[in-house]
């Protein structure tokens, strides 16, 4: 069997990897004429971590990351609402990892390249479409930067692994609409800081009506003195939207007001905003999710397949676990136009489900719950406000839903 995967961002690559292991062809086609690291933050949770350890690549991602060892929720006055383990720290076989996307990608690349070879990835390939018949499938491209086209690629199966701008997406579902905005912005920056919290914690504060952000480290000991990198997203209500594009740059002034008054006593958030080298935009923005993903022999993955709201940090998890039950589809043997099909049923309803929650009820909801009930003031206790069986719920359920409370031979501590 020979596949074809276009893009080669975290999904297309976690799939050519795991499609190598399983003893399967694959080529990887990028439109970038150079895979750069782009981007900021991201968290691979346990159930992708542990794909990706599966692969042997859990030194490397120890050496770039930083092993999460808790999520901590505060009201916007620096005031903590509640706190539990993360990954290894929470009974899980494998842990969390906040990595800055870039040290992410470069270690899948690494390993694919070592593994399959310089000639099993093409970049400058922009995928433009395809044709199928029963005997395989014709994939077209260009040279994005000439627009000339390129030779046609013959394969098996075809996966797009192209991402938010998908062409076979966009194939499939000519008449898909546009994207919904959420009605909220996120500029997103990185600054060297020195550990906040004790180095290893993922915070969320504040509640979108009045700004909200999410803070964790991405790199640790960056200058031989302990300092981190350190991630921040500020989310705030905006009637505000531009297209999606994860590399726009954004404005300090179109969004620092709403935190200058954020001065805790464990965090000056308007100096570690100032702190960032840049800034980029995007808009909260998700897509309905789709009747069905597969066509024959052509099927989409990751964000191509459901792009969600970027909260709870689920979308590149949710594309590693799609990699992985498409290979071992796959490697059964038989037709692969079956196996595309059993994948499609198998993955959809389940990202469905996590886009579905994500517009309503992430994990941040615990600080919207607790910013309606006080009014956006001051609490003198936070019993007083939500119990911490409350709490705990509102956490398992989400954990539920992503498919996060039944990670590895034991069960994981996810009560705090």
């Amino acid at each position: 069997m020979d596949v074809i995967i276009v893009g080669a961002g975290v999904g297309g690559l976690t799939l050519a990897l795991c499609l190598q292991e399983a003893g399967i062809r694959a080529r990887v086609f990028e439109s970038s004429p150079e895979i750069r690291p782009l981007g900021v933050g991201i968290n691979v949770l346990p159930h992708a971590s542990r794909e990706l350890g599966r692969l042997g690549l859990e030194p490397a991602l120890t050496r770039h990351a930083v092993l999460t060892r808790e999520a901590a929720f505060f009201n916007r006055f620096g005031q903590l609402i509640h706190r539990e383990p993360l990954g290894r720290f929470a009974g899980y076989d494998a842990p969390q990892y906040s990595i800055h996307r870039g040290d992410l990608q470069r270690v899948l690349l690494d390993a694919w390249i070592e593994r399959a070879g310089s000639e099993a990835l093409a970049t400058g390939w922009r995928c433009t479409g395809f044709a199928q018949d029963q005997r395989g499938v014709s994939v077209a491209f260009d040279d994005p930067r000439s627009g000339t086209a390129r030779p046609p690629q013959q394969a098996d199966v075809v996966v797009a692994c192209d991402g938010l701008h998908s062409a076979i997406r966009k194939q499939l579902h000519p008449g898909e609409g546009e994207p919904r905005y959420s009605g909220v912005n996120m500029w997103r920056g990185a600054s060297r800081w020195k550990p906040i919290l004790g180095g290893a914690t993922m915070i969320r504060a504040g509640w979108l009506s009045h700004g909200k952000m999410v803070i964790y480290p991405i790199r640790d000991d960056i200058d031989g003195s302990g300092g981190q990198l350190v991630n921040w997203v500020a989310e705030i209500e905006t009637s505000t939207y531009r297209q999606r594009d994860w590399t726009r740059p954004g404005r300090l002034a179109d969004f620092i007001g709403a935190f200058e008054d954020w001065h805790f006593d464990w965090l000056d958030v308007p100096a570690l905003i100032r702190a960032a080298d840049s800034v980029l935009e995007f808009p909260m923005v998700d897509q309905d999710p789709l009747p069905w993903w597969t066509q024959g022999r052509v099927t989409l993955l990751g964000d191509a397949a459901h792009p969600m709201v970027p909260r709870g940090s689920n979308g590149a998890g949710q594309a590693i676990l799609d990699a992985r039950c498409l290979t071992d589809l796959l490697a059964r043997g038989g037709e692969p136009a079956v196996a595309l099909r059993d994948y499609e049923t198998q993955r959809l309803a389940a990202t469905t489900q996590v886009v579905l929650t994500n517009r309503s009820n992430p994990p941040d909801a615990i600080i919207r719950v607790v910013h309606e009930r006080t009014g956006d003031r001051p609490f003198a206790r936070i019993e007083d406000i939500i119990s911490r069986a409350e709490l705990e719920q509102m956490s398992r359920e989400y954990k539920r839903i992503a498919g996060l409370d039944h990670v590895g031979p034991g069960k994981a501590r996810i009560d705090g």
